[in-house]
């Protein structure tokens, strides 16, 4: 049995990132640990009867996973964004005078922003949901055709089990999830990187947007030294240039754990 987690409570982007990704690594555990037994089961030379048990409890931890990460993305567009939205806009009001309240250009803001992110974090767990469904399928067709025969009791029967049960093993591992792209990513480390990314695009929105508002046009960019304007290896580099808010807005981060913020020029009126 997992760890049970609290809500989610909004607070440190660190923190808010680790706890999303320990809650939907540990239902993944939970799948592994259920695949497991299902192929145990087939390699102890089990009966028809008892892989399918095993088998239910394997579709029953899908369905958790599903559901899971469905309950940590909606709770993260829910409570983790709205707060450093508002974090980011407050700061820009306090360097470019002014206050922050929730007006209708920011509702309307971070409205789009939460649907595409609970999109996004849905997008990204459908590979490890079809590999998954993929062992379920193979599984389910064994139970159908091969394990009946499986069942006689002799050596040759024993043998056949274990082959089936570490030819399943092989072809559908969920240690980490192999992308189309070849890329291999444990749950962990993808969910981190998505809501850190979230989070980093969500303060910034709440920056510009307030920008906007106060008719700011400039904004200095911080950002790690190294860090280029469109993708971290871009030859244009971001740190301690200006930009507009527009471009900001169209490159509020340029990868992954992007450490990129925005300070607002309010003293700065042309590109000169």
């Amino acid at each position: 049995m997992g760890y049970e987690f609290g809500p989610l409570t909004p607070g440190d982007v660190e923190t808010v990132a680790a706890r999303v990704a320990a809650v939907l690594e540990d239902a993944w555990q939970r799948l592994a640990a259920h695949q497991a037994a299902v192929i145990a089961a087939i390699g102890d030379n089990a009966r028809s009867r008892e892989v399918a048990d095993r088998l239910a409890q394997f579709q029953a931890a899908m369905v958790d996973f599903r559901a899971r990460v469905d309950a940590e993305a909606l709770a993260f567009v829910s409570r983790q964004l709205p707060h450093l939205y508002e974090e980011g806009a407050r700061a820009a009001a306090r360097a470019a005078g002014g206050h922050f309240s929730w007006t209708l250009i920011h509702r309307e803001a971070l409205q789009s922003l939460a649907s595409d992110s609970y999109a996004d974090l849905l997008r990204r767990s459908e590979e490890q949901q079809r590999m998954a469904a993929q062992f379920y399928r193979a599984v389910r067709d064994a139970v159908r055709r091969e394990v009946p025969q499986l069942a006689a009791g002799h050596t040759t029967a024993l043998q056949a089990a274990k082959a089936l049960a570490d030819r399943l093993a092989t072809e559908h591992q969920l240690t980490y999830v192999i992308y189309r792209n070849g890329a291999r990513m444990p749950v962990q480390a993808w969910a981190e990187a998505a809501t850190l990314t979230k989070s980093a695009v969500a303060y910034n929105a709440g920056t510009l947007n307030r920008c906007r508002e106060l008719g700011v046009q400039f904004m200095e960019v911080f950002d790690g030294s190294g860090c280029g304007w469109t993708s971290h290896s871009d030859i244009d580099k971001a740190n301690g240039t200006i930009r507009t808010v527009e471009e900001a807005a169209q490159w509020p981060i340029s990868h992954p754990r992007c450490l990129r913020a925005f300070g607002p020029r309010p003293d700065l009126t042309n590109p000169a």
